[in-house]
């Protein structure tokens, strides 16, 4: 019980003082009009508040994320605690204020014309392609697990097929029209939700009978596998996201005043993680232990044991919360992530003709909403395997803009550039150890996960030298 209290205590104290620190860091400027008034066009650019705001951004990021990944990663015991809290405050929250606050800086700018920006030409083609391919596979996966529910559910009175053609007909229509339309009206209602079942949850924990495990660095996974990088990964959603890197320029372009943006976006990480914590911890408790949790996953994997626990701990109410959450939560990610990548497309686009006319959303929707419907009737399950690499790769990429911003900017960039290397790290050492990438033997990817951390950090501590010797040069000097 101590630690459960202790890592909510850390993760509340992260926003109170870190987020003021990063705030303090960056620099906020009230008055300077935001996108939202500059470039108001009554569909992505309006004034929102910044409570609505916030319980967007949260829907937007999370869904079901910081629930299934937690309760996955939760077979590694109370290490992944220790994950959630470190990586969510020092790591996630981070990535997710430089990627809004920088999008709001350059008027709502998508993540890889950011990466452009700040990491040139190059990286962010790269980018494009495999932010592109992450929103399609996030579409499409959170988008074939509610279809099937609802065929379960209506007995097959509304056949998979139909579901789908349902629920990707609503993802259209949520992409192209305003945001205060259909996200703005009901997303708060359903972010609600998602913190309802959370809080339920930590209730029903604490008058549980069932003791609460309590700290401890040993490695509890009962198939052996390593925490590194292994849980970094698994539970990204919580802790650090690269998808959130790709949602928060929708938030961005509504936000009212800079200073909203600590509330808005590290706040909303913060209570994602929050949650990731309520359900890592409610996962381990529940089934006595990370050996049965195990068993749980296999038998009915993380919507299973979500199910289990929501209806043990709730009764009929949980029931309904667990079917609102498997259901719904899973669809208003999926349709933020085909709106975030019509804002990609659209952007490249833009970029590629030159003429000052945006395309037609409709037809950028259908470009990338095609794909993602084709993906998710077919099994798609061998694409997911590199879901969790590939959103590690964009998290790391979007904490180097954020460090090359600041160090730009003559500011302290070190709260950027730390979590950047470690990332790399993960990400690194992930591919060369993953099954579905190399495979190769874990003390072999140990060391090889070392070289990508070598590169960027020589190159980090050379832009460093450059940028204080300019300043040595010139007292001036800040770019």
């Amino acid at each position: 019980m101590l630690t459960f209290f202790t890592a909510l205590f850390l993760l509340i104290a992260g926003y109170m003082v870190y987020g003021k620190i990063v705030e303090k860091i960056f620099v906020i400027n009230d008055k300077e009009p935001t996108p939202a008034y500059k470039t108001n066009d009554g569909v992505d650019y309006m004034p929102m508040h910044p409570i609505k705001g916030w319980l967007i951004q949260l829907l937007n990021i999370a869904g079901l994320g910081p629930v299934f990944g937690a309760v996955a990663g939760a077979v590694y015991g109370p290490p992944a605690l220790i994950w959630i809290v470190v990586g969510c405050i020092f790591a996630g929250a981070v990535h997710d204020y430089f990627a809004g606050m920088l999008s709001l800086r350059h008027n709502g700018s998508q993540f890889p014309a950011l990466v452009e920006r700040y990491l040139g030409k190059g990286v962010k083609a790269f980018i494009y392609i495999v932010s592109l391919a992450l929103m399609i596979l996030v579409a499409a996966a959170f988008t074939a697990g509610p279809a099937e529910l609802i065929s379960l559910k209506t007995g097959g009175a509304i056949p998979f097929f139909a579901a789908l053609v349902i629920i990707f007909a609503y993802f259209v229509m949520a992409a192209v029209l305003p945001i205060n339309k259909i996200i703005g009206r009901i997303y708060p209602f359903f972010g609600a939700v998602l913190i309802i079942m959370a809080v339920s949850v930590m209730i029903g924990l604490i008058f549980s009978d069932t003791p609460i495990p309590n700290l401890t660095f040993e490695n509890q996974h009962p198939a052996g596998l390593p925490v590194w990088p292994l849980i970094m990964v698994t539970i990204s959603c919580g802790a650090i996201s690269g998808f959130h890197s790709t949602q928060s320029p929708i938030i961005a372009r509504t936000v009212k005043k800079e200073s909203d943006g600590r509330r808005v976006f590290f706040g909303a990480m913060i209570a994602e993680g929050v949650i990731a914590l309520i359900w890592a911890t409610a996962g381990m408790t529940f089934f006595h232990g990370t050996s049965g949790l195990a068993e749980a996953l296999a038998a009915g994997g993380p919507a299973g044991v979500i199910d289990t626990i929501s209806i043990e701990m709730l009764g009929s109410a949980g029931a309904i919360l667990a079917f609102l959450g498997a259901i719904i939560l899973p669809i208003t990610t999926g349709d933020t992530a085909l709106r975030s990548s019509r804002m990609m497309l659209t952007e490249a686009v833009a970029g590629i003709r030159k003429s000052g006319k945006a395309p037609k959303m409709l037809w950028m929707t259908l470009c990338v909403g095609i794909p993602a419907f084709l993906l998710s009737t077919i099994d798609y399950t061998f694409l997911w395997r590199y879901l969790g690499f590939t959103n590690q790769m964009v998290a790391a990429t979007m904490l180097w803009v954020a460090a090359v911003y600041l160090l730009k900017e003559a500011k302290f960039h070190y709260i950027a550039g730390i979590p950047a290397l470690f990332m790399t790290g993960v990400v690194g050492t992930y591919f060369l150890y993953a099954p579905e990438t190399l495979n190769l033997d874990y003390n072999i990817a140990i060391i090889g996960g070392l070289v990508p951390v070598a590169v960027t950090g020589y190159l980090y501590v050379k832009a460093i030298l450059k940028q204080r010797t300019a300043a040595v040069k010139d007292p001036a000097y800040e770019h």
